[in-house]
């Protein structure tokens, strides 16, 4: 008769901790999966309803709290349902930290006290406890969240890109484990983000960055990601993708209505635009006798180390380039050709990168021109001229704000390329591009 009351108890117990994990499961659900249940337009609603369900899940857990043997589990359970919100919660950290410690090889207690640590903005205790379960299991959980971690460590340039070197193998490792988890690919996507712009400038990591997110798009939770259309955007505008970069900072808005900051980007950047083409087309609003004061000032003098036909690179090739008008220029990278025009405005915009200006050849035609990698301070003024060897040229032309923005543009990926008023700019002028990517809890 006792076996069997301790059997029928044990099944009791085990029912009861079914239902509670069941619950918590729900409440994930909820989160991961509410914009497939609910169009965006509901996005505005969704943080008070995650709310009021994570209350119901926390009074149902609480009422079957003495029914639970396993302290640990329960205290693991509430304080997961407790952590499913974006901010920290101490009582979160408080339930995990006593089920980590009644328990130790509770690997998911582990991670979601990481995550709550994170959230704190503790990133060496978060990067302990990944690793903590990790010591017991390996899943990608740790691995990819140990990726998002190891980019925010290092204090010199030299810590920072092995951290982030690292940080791009834990995530292949999370794939490697789950191929189709598309949070795992959206962090390997941002791990090579980071790597390029830690300096490697490398288009190949580019193309590694841009796949990636595409891979964690087809998951319908990773696609409902903020943060994912947020950084890509950014991407995008990097790019000078600026159509593409509007859709997504617009998508990133639309599913977090009370994150304020892709909005504001969305407008600074139609702002930005609007304003390059309305100076492109009035040639930088000079005064017509100003205009033809620049356009009679061109000599071949300008054209510096440019201008005598064959041009030594720095690796010691010889390169011949052809002096040739804003007109004769084809979309893409111009081989052989080089522009001289006169700086007819800067551009000026809430971020330094890149440096904007508009630039007229001798006969009037004007283009937008941006710098990138150009260190901060740098940059040239009205009246300079500008020699430009093998232009890369993009014709852009999007609607955004009911209207259509158009003009052309030169990209020039370094300043050291160019020739200012008859003199190569050294490389004193450059300095790394550094953007701004969402370093929300991924």
């Amino acid at each position: 008769m006792a076996a069997a009351t301790t059997t029928e108890s044990d099944q009791t117990s085990t029912s009861v901790l079914s239902k509670m994990e069941e619950a918590v499961n729900k409440l994930y659900d909820f989160r991961d999966h509410y914009f497939e249940r609910n169009s965006l337009d509901r996005a505005i609603h969704k943080a008070k309803e995650l709310e009021e369900e994570l209350n119901k899940t926390i009074k149902l857990l609480e009422e079957h709290q003495v029914e639970t043997p396993d302290r640990a589990v329960f205290f693991f359970l509430k304080g997961k349902a407790l952590n499913v919100l974006p901010e920290f919660s101490p009582d979160a950290l408080e339930c995990l930290s006593r089920a980590v410690k009644l328990d130790p090889k509770l690997v998911e207690a582990w991670n979601q006290l990481g995550e709550c640590y994170w959230k704190k903005k503790d990133v060496d205790t978060a990067r302990n406890c990944f690793n903590g379960a990790l010591n017991h299991s390996k899943n990608k959980y740790s691995l990819r969240n140990l990726s998002m971690v190891l980019r925010q460590i290092g204090k010199t340039n030299e810590e920072k890109n092995q951290a982030i070197q690292r940080s791009i193998e834990y995530a292949k490792e999370a794939i490697q484990l789950d191929i189709k988890d598309g949070t795992s690919w959206f962090i390997m996507g941002n791990a090579y983000l980071a790597v390029f712009f830690a300096g490697s400038q490398n288009p190949a990591i580019l193309k590694q960055c841009i796949s990636a997110y595409s891979q964690a798009e087809k998951d319908p939770v990773a696609n409902c990601n903020p943060d994912l259309h947020f950084n890509r955007a950014t991407l995008h505008k990097y790019q000078e993708e600026y159509e593409l970069a509007l859709i997504d900072y617009a998508r990133a808005s639309a599913l977090d209505p009370m994150w304020t900051e892709p909005k504001e980007k969305m407008e600074q950047l139609v702002i930005y635009l609007s304003k390059i083409q309305d100076l492109v087309e009035k040639k930088g609003k000079l005064k017509p006798k100003r205009l033809q004061q620049l356009l009679g000032a061109f000599k071949s003098s300008d054209l510096g180390p440019y201008g005598g036909g064959i041009f030594q690179s720095a690796k010691g090739d010889k390169v011949t380039l052809e002096p040739v008008k804003l007109d004769q220029l084809d979309k893409g990278l111009n081989k052989e050709k080089v522009i001289l025009g006169k700086v007819v405005c800067n551009i000026m915009i809430d971020e330094p990168i890149p440096f904007t200006f508009a630039l007229i050849d001798s006969e009037g035609t004007c283009y937008a021109v941006n710098i990138f990698n150009i260190a901060q301070g740098q940059g040239v003024i009205i009246g300079d001229s500008v020699a430009i060897p093998e232009p890369f040229v993009m014709h852009h032309e999007l609607s955004a704000s009911d209207k259509v923005i158009k003009f052309p543009s030169i990209r020039v990926e370094t300043p050291v390329v160019l020739v200012v008023n008859g003199k190569k700019w050294g490389i004193e002028k450059q300095a790394p591009t550094v953007l701004s990517v969402s370093t929300k809890c991924e």
